[in-house]
């Protein structure tokens, strides 16, 4: 347990000592911004003085009076009513032999024995990822990351849409290209995908079929699954590049066929009625604003009718959470896709969706378009070969998910303090340096010797890292951690600036502060970790 929960339950302990219940998480401990008003401070005492009918500054003399002092070397009323307080230097010094204990561990949450599902990308398999997919890549990966390493269950899935038009039209499309590599006259369609990518699958199909389709009645089925088949397996492999992985491929092809949507149209069946022309589903008796059509006046099942088959399909895998990760453009559907759940009994809660905004790419002050049908689009490959991983996983990571963001490709590649993956990259690197510079030191895993302003304040950061993860799970927040990744980095080289790490006359203190740079290291790279982020040992 970190310091801020012990001195949460500190303080708990006294308002029950003092005939008083208050709850754990209406009791806030903040950082001190100034040294000399304490490491720690709360407003507890000015929160509940209501429950006393005293002032606040009284409430807070009670509160100390009841405080076990163990871990505190002294404490402060201030102002109105806030409690400073002073740490002894060993609750700190502690955090040292925690974290290299723990190791690759420290920040990790304990099992929460809740299953969550995660939606991510599901991009039609009709092209390469383009630009336009990146930021719902990054941001589901790194809550995806970030719940894992909170203590949940985590399960990444990719909802493959290769049912309806436009696997007909990527058929149409290879086809025609296909016809092109014989000779042959062939004009894409109308409706057809014009990328570069196209003639790539289409050399595939003709390595591995030669002519064959060309005396064929009808080819569209096997280019329909074939096609699908290589687009997919392109689309993999970027993710990889990108750091993305998959647990679970879903398929709405496969809901289609299995008469599962019969099912669940039959299973919804009070809640369905007539417009005269086509079959409507009643969720505005739950959150939505207006009634859906789920089948058209023609038969034919809206987007919607097999979503709702693919939701329940998830949650009745075992799921205590559903999150789908959307584009922004995604709003209307919450609320629509919430009532059918809620129409199979489950909360509101059960599904969680997190909008993505959109992102521009600016290079030199141009913004880049992304457009997969026309062919000219920007693909993520390209973008992740031009600034390189690192830098597309931290800068998406770095803004609220609701947030509309510009993408400068200019700072992304720029060497110097204003990049902000450089800066934290950077500030590793310098601690792997001088951890080997000084590996014949032994290490102070007690940290007896830390005691400076800056050192004291570096270990209240890390000391701090497991409830930023916490919070960062919670919240679904992967800019929590670049924000917290941010500030190690400017402590770790005020640090550097203020301490001198390696004295050879004063092993001692050197062998301390060696332990702060492994403990310091080893959170460094555990948070860069939960955005994708690489943690170099050189620049």
């Amino acid at each position: 347990m970190d310091v801020k929960e012990n001195l949460k339950l500190n303080i708990q302990k006294a308002f029950q000592a003092l005939g008083h219940e208050v709850a754990l998480n209406d009791i806030i401990i903040e950082n001190s911004k100034d040294p000399s008003h304490g490491d720690y401070a709360t407003s507890a005492a000015m929160k509940n003085c209501r429950l006393f009918s005293k002032s606040p500054r009284d409430v807070a003399s009670l509160l100390i009076e009841k405080l076990d002092m163990s871990s505190i070397e002294k404490v402060e009323i201030a102002g109105p009513g806030f409690i400073n307080f002073f740490m002894k230097k060993d609750s700190l010094q502690q955090f040292v032999k925690k974290i290299i204990q723990s190791n690759e561990n420290y920040g990790c949450g304990e099992n929460k024995n809740f299953k969550v599902n995660v939606e991510f990308v599901s991009a039609n398999p009709t092209g390469d990822l383009h630009v336009g997919h990146a930021r719902g890549a990054a941001i589901g990966d790194s809550i995806s990351r970030i719940l894992s390493f909170a203590g949940y269950d985590v399960t990444r899935e990719y909802y493959i849409n290769d049912a309806g038009n436009q696997i007909d039209h990527l058929a149409e499309s290879i086809l025609a290209r296909y016809k092109q590599l014989f000779g042959l006259k062939a004009e894409l369609p109308e409706d057809g995908y014009h990328g570069e990518d196209i003639i790539y699958v289409a050399k595939i199909i003709k390595d591995e079929v030669g002519d064959k389709l060309l005396s064929e009645k009808d080819p569209i089925p096997f280019l329909k699954k074939r096609g699908k088949e290589l687009e997919l397996e392109k689309i993999i492999r970027d993710l990889d590049t990108f750091r993305v992985h998959f647990d679970v491929f879903s398929s709405e092809l496969d809901i289609r066929g299995k008469d599962e949507i019969e099912k669940e149209i039959k299973y919804l069946d009070k809640h369905i009625y007539s417009d005269g022309t086509a079959k409507v589903l009643k969720t505005t008796d739950y959150l939505d604003d207006k009634d859906r059509v789920i089948v058209k006046s023609n038969g034919e099942y809206t987007y919607f009718m097999p979503d709702i088959v693919y939701h329940v399909n998830k949650i009745s895998r075992g799921f205590d959470q559903l999150i789908d990760v959307l584009g922004a453009d995604h709003h209307g559907y919450i609320n629509r896709m919430k009532s059918a759940l809620m129409m199979h009994g489950y909360k509101e809660d059960a599904l969680e969706v997190e909008l993505i905004q959109m992102v521009r790419f600016i290079k030199d002050g141009v913004e880049l378009k992304a457009s997969k049908r026309s062919g000219d689009a920007i693909t993520l490959k390209e973008i992740c070969e031009d600034v390189g991983v690192d830098a597309m996983r931290y800068f998406f990571a770095m803004r609220a998910a609701s947030a509309h963001m510009d993408f400068d490709m200019n700072l992304a590649l720029e060497q110097s303090s204003n990049n902000p993956v450089y800066y934290a990259q950077y500030a590793h690197a310098r601690l792997c340096s001088i951890l080997n510079q000084g590996s014949d030191i032994p290490l102070d895993i007690e940290g007896k010797k830390l005691s400076m302003p800056s050192e004291m304040s570096l270990l209240k950061l890390l000391a701090n890292f497991p409830n930023i993860v916490s919070d960062s799970a919670k919240e679904r927040a992967p800019y929590k951690i670049t924000n917290y990744i941010h500030d190690l980095a400017g402590m770790i080289h005020e640090f550097y600036t203020e301490c001198r790490v390696i004295d050879r006359d004063n092993i001692e203190t050197s062998s301390s502060r060696l332990a702060l740079c492994k403990a310091s290291e080893i959170v460094m790279k555990n948070a860069l970790n939960l955005i994708g982020v690489s943690a170099p040992e050189h620049m």
